[in-house]
Order: structure tokens, then sequence, then C-alpha cells
């Protein structure tokens, strides 16, 4: 028997077919954060005033100073009010003119707007003003609850069906709900559609890294989720551009789905993971496509090494009973995915509060995403350098501690959009760190299983933000408290997880737990010896152990 990593070091750890792999996979990623174009740049508060045209069927004559004068109450700041008007009587001009009205009422028609920044929003489309307002934020967190199930939908498609599967239906379901999001008549069915969006996101982004990672050696391992991660930012540098010069959310949805259909069509050609295949035991199948690899990167695999490809043990699954059975694996998992929690808990939070920092929202995102393509790249080589642990607790307590900067008296809209930016900066190489990290961590018969409850775990942080938001009404600084919090507890917690750079993946529970038997190897040959060379008493020893 022969473990996979040896047979990546003879086909090409990192040679041209991973290259395309990796870059092939990455494109949609280039292409999803525009889907959060109809959510996030809106106008939650728009200058308004209720549509009262009923008025001229009694003068068609008037003029539009008239019209609100007769139709509309004034506020206490001497405007008009956005969200009440007169109760239309059926009278003549000239009785309206004397007697006047005074009952009111809502807004009965619908809404005129003016000043607004974009052409058509949601909110403008559908009315989430007034009495609907907090419909927005129900839009925003039915979109995350359909990331949230996607990720647990499609976990468990991919450990059973491949990886390969796991990536392509999602595709079409993003392809299908793109457009029909961008032509929903109403907001129920605008809800239903970007519930569908977001089950598509929440299934292809992780299984498309673990698809990658896993045909990936362990020298470039990083690249897998950083890369993908790296085109995401380009694709929010992008986004900041599209909304900028196109302001229809409509158009922006049917935009994204010409670049869709090319990765639906090429998404069927992408190979499956061979490790996941000889984890099935379809040993048969992973030779074809190590010999296919082997030939792409212009290597050659002995027939030697292929007869030593064999079915490897497959009696324990990817079950959570592997949890059950070990502790030590258990407490790495808890961990890991709290820390995953957080970090969208956090990144979410920023994003959809960039319009309340009072800073010009175009000039947020564009910085948004342009911290975000340093972050990825400087992610790879932290993750190189110093290693997973060190750059994971980093990034947290950096993060955590810029975003309870924000809650500073003295903060402007300046120094708020730099404190938030440069937090989302932290947040972007805690959540590349955590998919590499999750990843090694756990046996290939429970990292798709690990992976995918990573990500649930995650996605429901994400559905939570937009909720977490909206506590601000009780006071501002709420949300920033919570949010804040969460990293330096994170960041604290992840002290317990081992180092897990420049090792292998590991295949068996052994494997896995492996890692943590090194560290304590090196914490009890430190501690397990006096200064002279004499070993300290066998007690001290077993508490070593078990530390």
């Amino acid at each position: 028997m022969t473990d996979f990593g040896e047979i990546l070091q003879n086909i090409g750890e990192f040679g041209l077919f991973q290259k395309v792999l990796l870059l092939a996979l990455s494109f949609p990623n280039f292409i999803l954060p525009i889907h959060f174009a109809s959510v996030l740049f809106t106008q939650s508060d728009p200058e308004r005033h209720c549509n009262t045209d009923w008025i001229l069927q009694a003068d068609s004559n008037l003029t539009k100073d008239e019209q609100l004068n007769l139709t509309l109450p004034w506020e206490e700041d001497g405007t008009f009010s956005r969200c009440q008007m007169f109760v239309p009587v059926d009278w003549d001009i000239g009785a309206i003119r004397m007697y006047g009205l005074n009952e009111t009422t809502g807004c009965q028609n619908g809404w005129v707007y003016s000043n607004t920044l974009y052409k058509a929003t949601i909110v403008t489309d559908f009315d989430l003003v007034c009495q609907h307002a907090n419909l927005l934020q129900m839009a925003q967190t039915v979109f995350m609850a359909g990331i949230l199930v996607g990720s647990l939908l499609f976990g468990p498609i991919a450990q059973s069906f491949g990886r390969k599967r796991g990536t392509q239906i999602p595709v079409i379901v993003i392809l299908i709900f793109s457009v029909t999001t961008g032509l929903c008549p109403n907001f129920y069915l605008y809800l239903a559609s970007q519930f569908m969006l977001g089950i598509g996101h929440g299934g292809y982004p992780v299984n498309s890294v673990i698809l990658a990672t896993e045909w990936i050696g362990v020298s470039r391992r990083s690249w897998g989720a950083c890369v993908t991660h790296e085109v995401m930012a380009v694709g929010q540098f992008l986004l900041a551009g599209v909304i900028y010069f196109i302001r229809d959310w409509r158009l922006t949805q049917l935009l994204t789905a010409a670049p869709l259909a090319v990765v639906a069509i090429y998404i069927w050609f992408i190979p499956e993971s061979a490790r996941w295949l000889l984890k099935r035991g379809r040993t048969e199948e992973a030779e074809q496509l190590i010999t296919k690899v082997a030939a792409i990167n212009k290597r050659t695999v002995s027939e030697s090494l292929l007869e030593m490809i064999v079915e490897k043990e497959t009696k324990k699954n990817g079950s959570v009973t592997i949890l059950i059975q070990s502790s030590v694996l258990r407490k790495y998992f808890f961990t890991i995915i709290f820390a995953w929690f957080t970090v969208d808990v956090t990144y979410y939070c920023l994003s959809f509060s960039m319009g309340n920092f009072g800073f010009d929202v175009f000039l947020t995102q564009l910085m948004f995403g342009l911290t975000e393509v340093p972050a990825h790249i400087l992610c790879i080589w932290l993750l190189e350098a110093l290693g997973r642990k060190v750059s994971l607790i980093s990034a947290l307590l950096i993060g955590g501690f810029l975003c309870t900067l924000i809650l500073a008296p003295e903060s402007n809209a300046v120094a708020v959009t730099v404190l938030a930016t440069s937090a989302r900066f932290f947040m972007n190489v805690a959540v590349s760190t955590c998919v590499v990290y999750i990843q090694e961590l756990f046996p290939t018969s429970f990292r798709q299983t690990a992976t995918g409850l990573g990500a649930i775990t995650s996605k429901f942080g994400g559905l939570l933000s937009p909720l977490l938001n909206m506590l601000a009404v009780y006071h501002w600084s709420i949300p920033t408290i919570v949010f804040s919090s969460l990293p330096l507890i994170s960041g604290a917690l992840c002290f317990l997880l081992p180092e897990t750079r420049r090792k292998e993946l590991p295949d068996s529970i052994e494997q896995a737990v492996g890692n943590r038997n090194k560290t304590t190897l090196k914490i009890q040959t430190l501690f397990n010896w006096w200064p002279a060379g004499h070993i300290r008493p066998r007690r001290n020893l077993r508490v070593a152990q078990h530390t």
C-alpha cells in the first residue's frame, strides 16, 4: 500500500494539471460576490414621499408643489412626511383647497423616490421602506439561510457521490437562480429565488476548495484555499465597479449569467478526486486518473507504484462517530469550527454595515475589495513561513482588537471605515487559514464531513450577522461589542490546536491524532528531563501525557 502523498510526489505536487484545475475551480468565485449586490448596495432610507396621484383626477393641471401641499402632512422639521399621506377623498379641487385634508394614513399607492444613488434597488422596486423597512434585513437573512442549507446539503453529497458532483450541481443552481432573481416581479418570489441562490453559494466554494486541495501536494497545499479566496477578493473589487457603473440590481444579476453559463459547461469536465476514489475502493478509476495527471504534468508513473495503489481501509467511515471515538479530534473540531463561525459573524457584520459607516459606500466597497487581494496573498506566505496555528491566532486577535477600536467615541467616518477595512483584512487571513487548517486536522474519511459541518457553522454565523446588526436599534454599540469579542475569545482557544504545516493529509484517525502526539512529545522532552539529564518521576510523565 502507498500513501497518496507519495503518489503526488511522483506525478507532480503542483504541476500544470493542478494549476489549471485550481484556476478552473476558482473562476466562479470571481462572480459569486456580485450576487451580494442586491442586498449590499441599497439605500435603506432613500428620499421619498407617498404616491398621491389620486388628486390629479380632481385637477390634472396641479403643479408638483401644489399636489404635495394638498396631499401630504408636514413633519416637525418642515419637510413632507415620507410615510404618511392624507386619506383620499371624492371631492372637487375647490372643496379640497377650501377645507383641506386632515385625516392621515399610510401610503396606499406606493412611493415616489428621488435623489437615489441607484437606478433600481430591491428597496425601491419592492418598497422596503417605512413599516416594511425591516424586510431588507429579512432579505439578507434569507440569503444567508440559503447558504447555510447549501452547506448542509452539498457536504453529504460530496462525501457520498464525490467532490466532482459537489461542485457541479451548485454551479447549475447558481446559474438558474441568478436569472430568476433578476426577473422576480415581487418581493416574495425574490426571497424564494435568493434562498435557492444561497443554496448554490453554500455548496460550491467549500467543495471546490476540497477538490483542488486533494490534488495538490503538501508543499503547495495552502494555495488551494488562498487562491480561491484571492479570486473572490478580486470579485469584491469588481463588485464596486459593476454597481457604480450599472446601478441596477436586476441588470447586475442577469449579467452574471453569461460567465456562469461558460462555467456550467466546462465544470462537467473537471476530474474527480483520486484520493476520494481510493477511499471509496474505486481503485481502477483512480489509477486511470493518476496516469492522465502524470502525463499532463509530463511525468512518468511507474508500474510498481500503480501496483501498490490499493483500496484504503473503509471500515471507519466519515460519520460523526469519529468525534465520539477521539477526544483529541473532538477538541480540534469544536475549536476550529468556532473560529470559522467567529470569522463569518465578524466579516458579514462589517459587510452588511458598510452603508452605516458614514463614508461613501462605493469607496468603502472598493477599499474592502482592495484590501482582500493582498490579504490572501499574504496568507499564502504566512501559512508556509509561520504555520497555521500562529497565523490563525494572530489574525483573530488583531482583527478582534481593531473591531473593538470602532467603539471609540472619538471615531469619525474615515476612522471607522479604516478600522473596519483593516479588521476585514485580518478576517480574510483567518478564513483562508480555517479552510486549510480543517482539512489538515482530520482524516480523509471525515475531511469532507468536518469541512461541511464547519461551513454550516460558519454560514450560521453569517445568517446571524444581519440579525445581530438589527440590535443596533437598542444601542448602536451592541453589534460591535459582540462581533469584536468573538475573535478575541476564539483566538485564545486556538492555542489548543496543533501545527500541521508541511505534514501530509492524514488518511486515518491515528495519523490525525499523531499530529497532537508529536506536539506532546516535544512538551514531554522539555518537562520530563532535569537540566542534569536525570529523568523526572514517572507520575509527572503521566501528567504530561494527558495534558
